[in-house]
């Protein structure tokens, strides 16, 4: 089977040439990469077409695991350096790149329904499954990606979000908690995690354990449709602002996304760290990045250039950082798109949801990898 067609051009460039590259934070860029380094150890990542070669990248990261857990900056500059080229992704037939925040929500809930307590944050279902290229899709839109596996072993579309906020699942699926209201579960859907202090005491961790399979649909899109903003003003905190404003409305809207996510509980002993996301890896704040998993190789660094101003609270205005591609979204796609992961809390989600913004992304390759540099 032939190898899929690479979607961007990687163009050669030198890191003197990567504005802000000589003033970053390498050895926080290292931590983070060492991190993946310790992942890739015990499962090596799969080549994605834009790259890097996978086996090479692990053979980088044997590297990273031999240095200092906490090497000094000129020592971690020098180790991307020596090991890495750095390549400039440039969609193919033209367009830019652009970036997105995203943060792990910390949200009070209870193990028990209430009436301060009453929506479910639900576990994954036994029966669903990730379609695979074999998989009989008889029957199911050309659009899923998962489905139900009926015990026969047929294929059938699962609930989409308005089924199940009408109660498609209501006792037939394990739930981890409970949280206040259906917009407060919409936006623990969208990040992918969150930490939900519990009535009973303790915290709970949870992490993306799988989705329904239909597809994602930004829902400020309604708005704009309505004349209700402008799409520049369709940020999170402004949508976020508008469902919880109008409670009879913000069922219906969120129904038009009709991915669901569906979570599991995660241990993460370090609690300065992120949730444990899609290659596997602890997020690092301001360090890991999303990227189109079916593109950009799990683990990779990737620089990211992008002026912020002042829209962002707590960032500075031209960000310019090595981050590593440690997670995925539903909206993460094409070749020169990346989510930052800024961490936890209302700190985390004032930044994130300001993120909007035209970004370069020039991608870290292994020096062995020169196949793929056209």
């Amino acid at each position: 089977m032939a190898a899929p067609a690479r979607p961007a051009r990687l163009r050669a460039v030198g890191f003197a040439r990567l504005p802000g590259w000589a003033a970053d934070d390498h050895a926080a860029a290292f931590a983070a990469f060492r991190r993946s380094a310790e992942r890739i150890a015990a499962a090596p990542p799969k080549t994605r077409p834009l790259g890097p070669d996978g086996a090479l990248l692990a053979a980088v990261a044997a590297r990273a695991l031999a240095l200092s857990a906490a090497p000094d900056a000129a020592t971690a500059r020098a180790f991307f350096e020596d090991h890495f080229l750095p390549r400039r992704i440039e969609p193919l037939g033209g367009g830019g790149g652009f970036v997105t925040g995203y943060f792990e929500p910390e949200i009070d809930g209870s193990r028990v329904r209430s009436d301060r307590f009453p929506v479910p944050i639900y576990a994954r279902p036994d029966d669903l499954v990730e379609l695979g290229p074999d998989d009989d899709r008889t029957g199911l839109p050309d659009d899923v990606t998962w489905a139900r596996r009926r015990p026969d072993g047929r294929l059938e579309a699962h609930p989409d979000r308005g089924a199940i906020m009408a109660g498609a699942l209501d006792g037939r699926v394990p739930v981890l908690a409970f949280v206040a209201s259906w917009v407060e579960a919409f936006f623990v859907h969208v990040q992918g995690s969150a930490r939900v202090r519990l009535a009973e005491g303790g915290v709970l961790r949870l992490t993306f354990a799988g989705k329904s399979g239909h597809p994602y649909f930004p829902i400020a899109r309604v708005l704009v449709e309505r004349g209700l903003m402008e799409p520049r003003q369709a940020t999170a905190d402004v949508l976020r602002r508008w469902l919880d404003d109008h409670p009879d409305d913000a069922p219906a809207v969120m129904a038009r996304n009709r991915s669901f996510i569906f979570f599991r509980e995660a241990d993460v002993p370090d609690p300065a760290l992120g949730p444990v996301a899609a290659a596997g890896v602890a997020l690092t704040p301001g360090r890991s990045l999303a990227v189109d998993r079916h593109l950009v190789t799990f683990h990779a660094p990737v620089f990211v250039d992008a002026a912020f101003g002042d829209d962002v609270p707590g960032a500075e205005p031209a960000f310019r950082r090595l981050m590593i591609a440690q997670d995925t979204g539903s909206a993460i796609l094409g070749p020169a798109r990346g989510d930052v992961f800024f961490g936890t809390g209302e700190a985390a989600w004032r930044a994130a949801a300001r993120v909007r913004h035209p970004a370069r992304f020039t991608l870290l390759v292994p020096r062995g990898d020169l196949v793929r540099v056209p």
